[in-house]
């Protein structure tokens, strides 16, 4: 099959290698469809450590199942399944047995620890891919990961006025999400970034702007998904006495020193870490009621690198995907 491998940090290289034969308690999937996340693009650059070599990229993957290995019970040849970031749990820990799986002691994630979907097939734990509806697969991509996390996110953040810090794949789907359930939203981009900031309006928003702004009111609760650590104290601004401020990515650079005068009042400073099964089960029983409609960027496998370039220097809007 064709791949995407990560050799070392910043060095991908597409190459032919043998299918992979699904073990106990997997499936074997044929890859429709793999959006590309940050996230990626943060072990691509050595911010987090490659923990294996010759590595898949690719948490957001939407495939059919193809085959199985033994004690693989329930699903049928040509089932569309969806593979998150999440990827196997041990189940014992002290954090699974609080229902804190994403908090696993011995978790394995997509496309970091276990061979991702940044090729023609994969193969994923059993208990660990989402049943999806038919539909447009690279359409349904981008819900595997800056949906589902994002949705964690956004369940921490209550309140009417919520303000997206980042607004790119997780946060332009919440906008949908908190506008259909009657939130107001407040969009924040790169300073001068007047393409996202129209795109942020076409989709409902109250009000968009730079990140370096204020929202015209207090905000109830903020996300924000830029990896960029300055903005946690700018959002502790923008959120009134008793806000929430949550931390939507799995990795971000320095957080400067700040007053207390910020944080002070009661306001709540949190991250979100990974994603836990029941954390997609609500998230697609949701959109049966609220419809999202990811906006995207179609490349072909080989361009994966195009797709994460033009990830890094914020060209675009919507989420990339990758099409075997």
């Amino acid at each position: 099959m064709r791949a995407v491998l990560l050799k070392q940090p910043k060095e991908l290289e597409v190459a032919e290698i043998p299918t992979p034969e699904p073990q106990d308690g997997e499936l074997l999937l044929k890859v429709e469809a793999c959006a590309v996340c940050r996230t990626d693009l943060h072990i691509l650059d050595g911010e987090l450590p490659l923990v294996r070599s010759s590595l898949i990229l690719g948490h957001q993957i939407v495939a059919r199942v193809e085959g199985w290995g033994r004690r693989v019970e329930g699903f049928a040849l040509g089932e569309r399944v969806g593979v998150p970031w999440l990827g196997w749990a041990c189940g014992t820990c002290r954090y699974c047995q609080m229902g804190l799986e994403n908090l696993c002691e011995r978790a394995e994630f997509t496309g970091y620890h276990r061979q991702g979907g940044y090729a023609e097939y994969a193969v994923a734990d059993a208990h660990f891919v989402h049943r999806l509806a038919e539909g447009r697969a690279e359409e349904l991509a981008p819900l595997l990961c800056g949906g589902l996390i994002g949705y964690r996110a956004y369940r921490m953040a209550p309140g009417e006025r919520l303000g997206l810090y980042g607004f790119g794949s997780a946060a332009h789907l919440l906008a949908q999400l908190a506008r259909a359930e009657g939130r107001a939203v407040y969009a924040f981009t790169r300073p001068g970034d007047h393409i996202a900031q129209a795109w942020a309006r076409e989709l409902g928003v109250t009000w968009a702007g730079g990140s370096d702004e204020l929202p015209p009111e207090p905000l109830d609760a903020a996300i924000v998904f830029a990896p960029v650590g300055a903005l946690l104290p700018q959002a502790l601004r923008a959120v009134r006495p008793g806000g929430v401020v949550v931390a939507g990515g799995i990795h971000m650079s320095e957080i400067p020193a700040f007053p207390y005068a910020l944080l002070w009042g009661e306001r709540v400073l949190r991250s979100v870490a990974n994603v836990t099964r029941e954390d997609g089960r609500e998230f697609f029983a949701k959109l049966n009621q609220v419809a999202i409609r990811p906006r995207i960027r179609v490349y072909p496998l080989e361009q994966a690198g195009q797709a994460l370039a033009d990830l890094r220097a914020g060209l675009g809007v919507g989420t990339a995907v990758l099409v075997p």
